[in-house]
């Protein structure tokens, strides 16, 4: 497995329009990743209310359990 430190030395080497690709290109698969776990978040979430384990709540209602999560 390649270490980040000859990953950084390696990118170095490349041309600066080269790096810059590359940094798009990343940005772009970093991107899709995160769609993807944010896809099965959801999915999870459907699951769990469909199935009765969360139930509806109101804006209001979710302000305030997240308040007291976060105080607890």
């Amino acid at each position: 497995m390649i270490t980040f430190e000859s990953a950084l030395d390696a990118v170095s080497q490349l041309s600066i329009d080269q790096q810059e690709i590359l940094i798009d290109i990343l940005r772009k698969r970093n991107a899709e990743v995160r769609r993807q776990q944010i896809l099965e978040k959801c999915r999870e979430g459907l699951i769990e209310y469909r199935s009765g384990v969360l139930t509806a709540q109101t804006g209001e209602e979710a302000i305030a359990d997240l308040r007291s999560y976060v105080q607890s």
